[in-house]
């Protein structure tokens, strides 16, 4: 379902307007240097929001964001932003199963609300 998922994602299930919403909330986060972390982060999760089939989340080893670093984004992040985002994630797959067409954009959604949870360290493959 790669390249023919990511057309209907992008045109039916919201692909393209979840990708501008992270791009951006990233540059409103990119406008401070405190924020600057958060946003690229975020904006990870919006590339992976615009084509989600074909790719999968998987944890980097040894980078910046993976230690005890990495740990501290990922509690404030969560705690600020990340629980409020996967709940709309999950709230839109709730509406996308509804349908036995929609069940692969619920599959989607719910693998960008795990993203949403813990982004620091993670890597798009």
């Amino acid at each position: 379902m790669g390249t023919l998922g990511n057309v209907l994602w992008v045109v039916l299930g919201g692909g393209l307007v979840l990708f501008l919403g992270y791009l951006i909330a990233g540059a409103v986060l990119a406008l401070t240097i405190v924020g600057f972390p958060f946003a690229v982060a975020i904006w990870r999760v919006g590339l992976y929001a615009l084509l989600p089939f074909n790719r999968r989340v998987v944890d980097r080893q040894n980078s910046l964001g993976s230690g005890c670093l990495g740990a501290c984004f990922n509690l404030l992040w969560l705690f600020l932003f990340g629980w409020g985002i996967a709940v709309a994630h999950l709230g839109s797959a709730l509406v996308c199963a509804v349908t036995i067409i929609g069940i692969p954009f619920a599959v989607a959604h719910v693998k960008l609300a795990v993203l949403a949870l813990w982004p620091f360290g993670k890597e798009i493959v």
